[in-house]
């Protein structure tokens, strides 16, 4: 059903009207989504713009909400813990290091496994040398 253009009180600005291009555009802009997601909040909030509003706020900051670590919910400290495969105490060494960001947590730990790695193929080599000369003596 089309918006009726002659009615322009207080109620029908209230409201968002999906038929309408230009309300999408200026809805869109208002609450910086593209038109797909306002269409997707409209259907899931109703066509109120309050309750689409809040609806979009909760949206982002779940969404931002995802990517932190909390290390006070031993739940939590599981999850990130196996997805990084570090031990709980590491995993919250990090998140003190870095903060909660589970990208900056991610990025400090794999550079601490990097350092690692580069230690354990330095101190081999020596070692190989080593009993291949001792060989060498023995035969």
């Amino acid at each position: 059903m089309a918006d009726n253009k002659k009615k322009r009180g207080g109620a029908d600005r209230g409201l968002i009207a999906l038929s309408e291009p230009y309300e999408v555009a200026y809805w869109s802009k208002k609450f910086k989504i593209t038109p797909a997601k306002l269409k997707s909040a409209v259907k899931k909030a109703g066509r109120s713009a309050k309750n689409v509003e809040v609806y979009i706020k909760l949206q982002k900051h779940k969404a931002s909400d995802r990517a932190r670590i909390a290390v006070s919910q031993p739940y939590e400290v599981s999850y990130w813990s196996k997805k990084f495969k570090v031990t709980p105490a590491r995993l919250k060494a990090a998140v003190a290091a870095v903060g909660h960001s589970s990208k900056a947590v991610g990025a400090h730990l794999a550079k601490g496994k990097a350092a690692k790695k580069a230690k354990k193929s330095a101190s081999k080599t020596p070692r190989t040398a080593t009993k291949k000369r001792a060989k060498k003596k023995a035969a």
